[in-house]
């Protein structure tokens, strides 16, 4: 078979299948990547510092429009409500990240909640990579500016165990602390008093958590199409094969018709008229 697929007009048949698979692969990786479709770009103003007063409102449903938001808030700590989390990553090492109730000056109360005075928001202070190494709060009227995130969802069947919490979960830590809590808490990048920074320790390391890039949602049209271009890109390859098997075949077939005919030629007839007897 291979001589036959050697043939001038089968090498021929064969590089045009293989330009035309190329053009399928390359039809198959354009849809491919339609079919990964990006949702609307963060905005560049969730980087700009906006007073947290004005963009959540305590009690409310936690809003995706404010999510990674850049924020400030002026409060105090509680150092009787402060927990740690643990499996949290800096660098590649896990430690724990110290979150701390941060009652926030002038935030609305919540209607109805008879809890202690004021309105509170979890604050992750910062990541520590031992739990002897997390320190109380910094005392006094705070001004804390950080990355404003929705709560996270508590671990089930998890005890954390006394001063600790499975995430940061709002409803997790109010129940905990016995507070009124905004829906979120913050990532916190400074901390200040009186305008200047607030001496953290050394081993006190800051979070700077990124704006999460925008979700991606897939197309299963355009990913259909992008597997059924390879098909095709397979099926002309295999048109190709079957085009040179169908000629081998006729190839064979006209050799035993050859050889045949010269069998016939060369040799008497199998069946030859008998002769007819004399009459005497």
């Amino acid at each position: 078979m291979l001589k036959t697929a050697l043939k001038p007009r089968w090498i021929a048949g064969l590089v045009f299948a293989l330009l035309l698979s190329g053009v399928f692969v390359l039809l198959s990786q354009w849809q491919l990547s339609r079919s990964t479709q990006h949702d609307a770009p963060v905005p560049t103003s969730i980087e700009e510092v906006k007073p947290l007063l004005d963009v959540l409102q305590p009690g409310q449903f936690f809003p995706g429009s404010v999510s990674d938001q850049m924020v400030s808030a002026t409060g105090s700590y509680d150092p009787a409500k402060q927990v740690l989390v643990e499996g949290r990553l800096h660098d590649g090492q896990k430690g724990f990240w110290i979150v701390s109730a941060f009652a926030v000056d002038k935030a609305p109360a919540l209607k109805g909640v008879a809890a202690s005075p004021g309105t509170w928001i979890p604050v992750a202070r910062g990541w520590v990579a031992d739990a002897a190494q997390a320190g109380p709060p910094p005392s006094g009227t705070i001004s804390v500016t950080g990355r404003l995130l929705p709560s996270e969802a508590p671990l089930p069947n998890v005890d954390a165990g006394p001063g600790r919490a499975s995430a940061v979960s709002v409803a997790e830590l109010i129940n905990k602390w016995e507070v009124s809590s905004y829906p979120g808490f913050v990532a916190a990048t400074s901390e200040t008093a009186g305008g200047a920074p607030v001496d953290a320790r050394d081993e006190l390391k800051p979070l700077n958590i990124p704006a999460q890039p925008p979700a991606q949602q897939v197309n299963w049209l355009n990913l259909f199409y992008s597997v059924e271009w390879v098909v095709f890109a397979g099926f002309a390859l295999y048109i190709w094969w079957r085009m040179v098997a169908d000629d081998y075949r006729r190839d064979l077939e006209g050799d035993d018709f050859d050889d045949d005919e010269d069998h016939l030629d060369n040799n008497e007839p199998t069946n030859p008229e008998p002769e007819q007897k004399v009459q005497q």
